[in-house]
């Protein structure tokens, strides 16, 4: 009985030791994989810190254009309302009786029938032909 006791120890011990070494290779792998999640984890970490100084970047790019923008809007409103009021002289101008009058006049010298002088200036086909024959 005390050699089967002893058989029964033995197994069991060696039954353990496997389960150690089993345990130790486990914990292996399991450290190796850590080591390779911690490398992947700081290599992700230096990616967002990457990109969180190009996303700041861009918003005070972006920010800047805006203020420029703003600015070139600012000039050319004040560019659009000049240019208007130097369209509305050259339209004042255009409806003055003396400017109609040398167009008309030019018009019939460069060999422009009253018809087609009426039909560019606006004005009647007797009003044209007066203004011929004052000529």
């Amino acid at each position: 009985m005390s050699n089967l006791l002893i058989i029964l120890f033995t197994v069991s011990e060696v039954v353990l030791l496997i389960i150690v070494i089993l345990f130790f290779l486990r914990l292996r792998k399991s450290e190796t994989l850590l080591s390779g999640l911690q490398a992947n984890h700081d290599d992700f970490i230096k990616r967002l810190q990457f990109n969180t100084q190009l996303e700041s970047e861009l918003v005070a790019t972006f920010e800047q254009r805006q203020q420029e923008l703003v600015a070139l809007n600012t000039e050319l409103e004040k560019k659009e309302a000049h240019l208007q009021k130097l369209v509305d002289l050259a339209n004042e101008y255009c409806k003055s009786p003396q400017f109609m009058r040398e167009i008309i006049i030019k018009g019939h010298r460069a060999g422009k029938s009253p018809v087609q002088l009426a039909k560019s200036t606006g004005l009647s086909l007797e009003e044209i032909e007066l203004i011929i024959d004052q000529a």
